[in-house]
């Protein structure tokens, strides 16, 4: 069954119940057989952070933030966050993310790694003058354990509750923070 077989299923189903429609029970059925042998392909690693990223899914998907669990978010947080499955160049699964701003109950965040290729052909105007410009390095910050890059260029709003736990702080007033901002607008302009 392809995307378009599925398009054509009623529009006018949404609140009917799946089980009334035997095309979207063979697309469900196809879908999970295709599901078991991507899980089967993967590595030991994929397949646990494809299943806790699922997890997470199901049990936060209907919450409207991270307040229903208690953990309210502000700007300059460093939080741990399950972005959910990725197309190709784009972050996925569980994460670090700084999160420039709360607005209208979402995140804007900028997703991390400590992954040191990154932190080493990250852009840098004294040590790294030549490095690739979507990377920002943040060096050690307070509650981290190791030097961190940030991915300017994969900047998104979240549903906050995406948000597992907050890590650490950037002071939004502060210098550290207002370079950010600015690295972050210059890849806008």
């Amino acid at each position: 069954m392809s995307f378009h077989d599925i398009q054509q299923i009623s529009n006018n189903a949404q609140n009917e119940s799946a089980a009334r429609y035997p095309a979207l029970q063979e697309a469900i059925e196809n879908y999970i057989v295709n599901i078991r042998e991507e899980y089967g392909n993967m590595n030991a690693k994929q397949a646990r952070d494809t299943l806790l990223s699922e997890y997470n899914y199901q049990m936060r998907s209907h919450l409207k933030s991270s307040r229903s669990f208690g953990l309210n978010i502000e700007a300059g947080d460093i939080c741990y966050i399950d972005y959910g499955r990725a197309y190709i160049s784009e972050i996925g699964y569980q994460h670090f993310g700084l999160v420039l701003k709360v607005f209208c109950g979402k995140a804007f965040v900028l997703p991390m790694t400590s992954n040191e290729n990154n932190y080493s052909l990250a852009y840098d105007p004294v040590s790294n003058p030549e490095g690739l410009r979507h990377l920002m390095r943040l060096g050690k910050v307070e509650g981290l354990y190791r030097y961190s890059v940030l991915f300017l260029n994969d900047g998104k709003f979240i549903n906050t509750a995406r948000i597992i736990d907050i890590k650490g702080h950037i002071d939004p007033q502060g210098e550290l923070f207002e370079r950010i901002r600015a690295r972050f607008i210059s890849c806008l302009e």
